[in-house]
């Protein structure tokens, strides 16, 4: 198994991690009642998804 031939310094180790991140979180609201949601999802409070109710909420 390969060994580094020297020590992974704290900065370069760093440079490396600055990518892993996680991204902004995407939200819309819906077209029927107006709360946010993800997108491609059906709506929680109304039932909705593009413009045709999908489940029967209460």
């Amino acid at each position: 198994m390969a060994v580094p031939f020297r020590k992974t310094s704290k900065q370069q180790k760093r440079k490396r991690r600055t990518h892993f991140k996680l991204g902004s979180l995407t939200l819309i609201s819906c077209t029927n009642c107006g709360t946010t949601i993800k997108p491609h999802r059906v709506c929680k409070e109304c039932g909705y998804y593009k413009n045709k109710e999908v489940i029967k909420v209460d």
